[in-house]
C-alpha cells in the first residue's frame, strides 16, 4: 500500500517521538508499504525553521536527504491534478500545506499518515491511533 506521511509523521518517525501513533508507526515500518513525502514537507520545515518555530538540532541543508536516504522514503512530487484537487476543496481547513496534502492523498487516491482529525472531513483515508 502507498502511504503518504504528514510533516509531523515524518519527524516523529524520524526522531523517535513516542507522539507517534502506534498504527502510524506500525504503518510506516511495514515493509510492504511504499513510504511517500510530498515535496511540500521540506519547504513547510523550512519556513517552520527560519521563523524558529522549530529546531532541527542541526543544520536544514542537507537534513531531508540525509533522512530520506536512511528510511527509505520516496517523494512525491507535485503534479497538475493536485492542483485541481487543492482548488476544489472546501475550507473546512486554512494551513496551506495541510491542504496541499490533503489534495495530494485525494488526487492519489491514497491514506495520509497524520493525527490531523481535520482531515477526516475530506474524505480522505487516515491513519493514525
Amino acid at each position: 500500500m502507498k502511504l503518504l506521511l504528514d510533516t509531523h509523521t515524518i519527524l516523529w518517525f524520524w526522531w523517535d517521538d513516542p507522539r507517534l501513533g502506534a498504527k502510524a508507526r506500525e504503518a510506516i515500518e511495514n515493509a510492504g508499504n511504499q513510504k511517500l513525502v510530498s515535496i511540500a514537507a521540506p519547504w513547510e520545515v523550512a519556513i517552520k525553521v527560519s521563523l524558529k518555530k522549530l529546531d532541527l538540532g542541526g543544520p536544514f541543508p542537507g537534513f531531508f536527504r540525509q533522512y530520506m536516504q536512511r528510511s527509505f522514503f520516496e517523494w512525491l512530487p507535485l503534479k497538475d491534478h493536485h492542483f485541481e484537487v487543492l482548488a476544489s476543496l472546501p475550507f473546512h481547513h486554512r494551513d496551506p500545506f495541510d491542504r496541499l496534502l490533503i489534495a495530494q492523498g485525494l488526487a492519489e487516491d491514497m491514506p495520509i499518515v497524520s493525527r490531523e482529525t481535520v482531515f477526516d472531513l475530506y474524505g480522505v483515508h487516515r491513519i493514525w491511533g
